[in-house]
């Protein structure tokens, strides 16, 4: 018999849209802010080392890369884990054991891969000079890329488990958890980035050794709260951890990969076009490194309410309640929406503002990349609409368990129709470095529609 959790009301839909609301902005509350939080470790790696100066912060640029190219391969399993749980406690409140092997089946995986992944750190400098980009800024992306990579799985099992205890309700200890990693992460930052207090001043190197350690305390934390609480406890995650679920472990496979593979083609658009600016110039790395910061934070809030948007979606299609599936997909929507003008607003409005946030106005060598920054910052703002609708569509199918057709919608916005434009305008016309802008914003204008469309057609027509 399977273990009984104690509150299976929790997976219930409501009947009325505005219990939708609440109920998805409970949940998905705590998620988007721990979402918005964990992204702020890179937000305070950028700001800091943008203190060291513009080629150090354009280094940094050239290295998360491949960093985050390393976690996007390893984000599918990860986002495997939502749709897999929800499903299953959907169908079934007392069905630990399926969700259980999930959980598990979804680490084993990252730990297979992580041996493999490190053999391409080797050649990161290789591959990046043999992309155009300069020599000496090659040289130091793949040293802090060697500093990086060592957080990589633990970044990974913190998104896993906080996938699950998202499934089962629980959001706002992982919230404080993720609060408690940045807040480590920036005084690591400060000793090793700066040399205080007697550490040694690694600078670049030492951001990345920070992050890494930030991620191995933030997965222990987890592993504790996992154990000790008593809801998540009878789930059993961790006994017999190395008990094999071979069919699972394919499952997780075969649903993680193509999420793997449309986040690739998302997020190597966004790191491609790091590659174009640095055919123009190093200062418009810099520049886009910035601005990009930017934008991706604002995209955490969204993004993590999306998630919370892909459980109830899950819970929804596990019940077979069509209903309450629709009312779940349209208050999704609306509220990543919502959600993100809360940043697009300001950048739009005050962008020099912004900015200055990341370099010191004072400081001569600095007004270049400030000048650009400012240019770059409200094409930024202009395609916020169109990443919340899409990252909410894209989630909530994932809850469907749909991955296949959004993976190719996603292949054709970003690189059939969004790259081409990025790279013409940004390379072969006057517009330059704000023509790679422009190829970003016809991407995300693509995938709102095409996933948005198939979000419709899948809970409105086939349902």
């Amino acid at each position: 018999m399977p273990d009984q959790i104690q509150t299976p009301e929790k997976y219930e839909m409501p009947e009325t849209f505005g219990g939708e609301v609440k109920a998805l902005l409970w949940l998905g509350i705590p998620m988007a802010l721990a979402q918005l939080i964990q992204f702020s470790v890179y937000t305070v790696d950028t700001i800091m080392l943008g203190r060291v100066g513009p080629e150090t912060l354009a280094a940094a640029a050239l290295g998360s890369v491949v960093y985050f190219l390393l976690w996007m391969v390893g984000a599918g399993p990860v986002m495997a884990v939502s749709p897999l749980v929800s499903q299953a406690l959907g169908a079934d409140q007392t069905n630990q054991r399926d969700a259980r092997m999930s959980v598990r089946m979804a680490l084993w995986v990252i730990a297979f891969m992580f041996p493999v992944l490190l053999v391409l750190i080797i050649f990161v400098e290789k591959i990046l000079v043999a992309a155009g980009q300069d020599p000496v800024l090659s040289k130091q992306a793949a040293i802090y890329m060697m500093a990086l990579a060592p957080g990589w799985p633990f970044a990974l099992f913190v998104m896993a488990l906080r996938n699950f205890l998202a499934a089962i309700g629980k959001t706002k200890i992982p919230l404080v958890l993720i609060t408690l990693t940045v807040l480590i992460n920036t005084g690591l930052n400060a000793l090793l980035i700066f040399g205080l207090l007697g550490f040694p001043r690694l600078e670049l190197i030492g951001a990345g050794i920070a992050s890494s350690l930030s991620y191995f305390i933030c997965f222990l934390m987890f592993v504790i709260y996992i154990e000790r609480d008593k809801e998540a406890r009878e789930f059993k995650l961790f006994e017999n951890f190395f008990r094999m679920h071979w069919d699972r472990f394919k499952e997780v496979v075969q649903l993680g990969f193509p999420i793997s593979v449309t986040t690739i083609f998302e997020g190597m658009l966004f790191n491609a076009c790091v590659l174009l600016m640095g055919l123009i110039g190093k200062m418009e790395v810099a520049a886009y490194q910035i601005a990009l910061n930017v934008a991706a934070l604002a995209f955490m809030l969204p993004f993590g309410m999306s998630m919370a948007g892909g459980v109830r979606v899950g819970l929804a299609a596990g019940a077979k309640n069509a209903q309450g599936l629709r009312r779940a997909g349209l208050a999704n929507i609306l509220v990543c929406i919502a959600l993100i003008m809360i940043f697009a607003i300001p950048i739009a409005l005050w962008p020099d503002g912004v900015a200055a946030i990341y370099l010191n106005v004072g400081e001569p060598g600095n007004q270049e990349v400030l000048a650009l920054v400012g240019m770059f910052l409200p094409i930024a703002a202009a395609f916020m609409f169109f990443d919340a609708t899409q990252v909410a569509a894209n989630q909530m199918l994932r809850g469907l368990k749909d991955v296949t057709v959004p993976m190719w919608m996603t292949g054709i916005s970003y690189w059939v129709l969004g790259f081409p434009v990025a790279w013409y305008f940004g390379l072969h016309t006057d517009v330059g470095a704000k023509g790679i802008w422009y190829g970003l914003l016809v991407g995300l204008v693509s995938a709102s529609i095409l996933l948005g469309g198939r979000f419709y057609w899948m809970a409105w027509r086939k349902a």
